[in-house]
Formats: structure tokens, C-alpha cells, sequence
């Protein structure tokens, strides 16, 4: 497979089912701030991540591949016939849920609000934190845009997922800090 096609030199990029888009569109938005917290997570597994969160990250790099495969599927499309691509399921949401239930059980009950930081894969998963909370709000517009999302019944979880999802790394960030002694700073306003 040619890594380069050409087709997108005019700054259109191809859907599943065939339906072509503006590179600057909506969808195309949320599927490259999707990939760009799959990224994140990758230079979170790059570094010194606590082996209790390791198999967790890479479960969630392959959930947001299908993230991604998702958004580039519209609802319309996949009523047509791309019924075969994979979606975000509710089971994925519950599996991070299950994550933060986990985790939260080492963890001092949070009492004030935490800055982003302390020990650096910590402060990299505050990034990914962020970007996935960019991703949702990206999204959350593409929901309300494009009603095949919701009429199809399957994109909706994107928004549900991603919301997890920040709520696992923020957590993750907090159990990798608490795991090596390093102090939350505690914002008071």
C-alpha cells in the first residue's frame, strides 16, 4: 500500500463509504484530535508508566482506532451498507469506568481542586487529559451538526467515551504521582 494517494492535495479527504470532505470540516476534526490523544498515549507508553496502567493505555489506543474509524463512518453511510466498521460500544465505557473505580481505591479523596503536573509521565497524561477534552468538545459540535450521528444510534457513545476517557487519564495521572511519592499541588483559589 502507497503511503501517499494524491487525493487529497486539493485539501479533501475521503470518508468510509466514499463520501469526500474538506480537510477543515467538523468531522475531519474530531478524527485528527482523536488521533492526536492516541498519540498522547503512545508518549505516555514510551516512558516510565506504572505497569498496572500499561495494558489499560494500549486497550485504550486500540479503542480510540476505533474511535476514529467511528467518526470516519457517518451514521448515513453506515445505513447504506459500511455497517461492517467498528463502533464504540458501550462496553468500551464501561471498561474505563471500571479503570477509575480501580484506581480511585489508592487514592486519597480529592478535597481541592489539582494542578497539572508532578512526575512527568503524570504531567504528559494532564496533556493527553486536555487534548481529550478538545476531542469532546470537537465532537459534542459534530453531534449537533450532523444529525445521522445521533439518527444512527451508534456515534452518540463518541461523546460518552471521550468524556471517560479524561476522567481515566486524569486519574491515571493522579495514581502515577500518588505511586511515586510525588505531592498533588492543590490549587486554592
Amino acid at each position: 500500500m502507497k503511503i501517499y494517494t494524491k487525493r487529497g492535495d486539493k485539501g479533501d479527504t475521503d470518508l468510509f463509504g466514499g463520501l469526500r470532505v474538506g480537510k477543515n470540516s467538523l468531522r475531519i476534526e474530531a478524527i485528527g484530535s482523536v488521533d492526536e490523544v492516541n498519540s498522547w498515549v503512545g508518549m505516555i507508553l514510551s516512558g516510565d508508566v506504572n505497569i498496572l496502567l500499561r495494558e489499560d493505555l494500549i486497550d485504550i489506543q486500540k479503542d480510540l482506532f476505533v474511535l476514529g474509524a467511528d467518526l470516519a463512518t457517518p451514521g448515513i453511510v453506515a445505513v447504506r451498507g459500511a455497517s461492517d466498521v467498528p463502533r464504540i460500544s458501550e462496553e468500551s465505557v464501561v471498561r474505563l469506568e471500571g479503570i477509575i473505580d480501580r484506581l480511585e481505591m489508592s487514592l486519597e479523596p480529592m478535597t481541592a481542586f489539582i494542578l497539572p503536573g508532578g512526575c512527568e509521565v503524570a504531567a504528559m497524561m494532564h496533556v493527553a487529559r486536555s487534548v481529550c477534552r478538545r476531542a469532546e468538545r470537537i465532537c459534542t459540535a459534530l453531534v449537533k451538526s450532523e444529525n445521522d450521528l445521533v439518527e444512527a444510534g451508534k456515534n452518540d457513545l463518541s461523546l460518552k467515551y471521550l468524556n471517560r476517557l479524561s476522567d481515566v487519564l486524569f486519574v491515571m495521572s493522579r495514581f502515577e504521582n500518588h505511586a511515586r511519592g510525588v505531592e498533588e499541588v492543590k490549587w486554592r483559589g
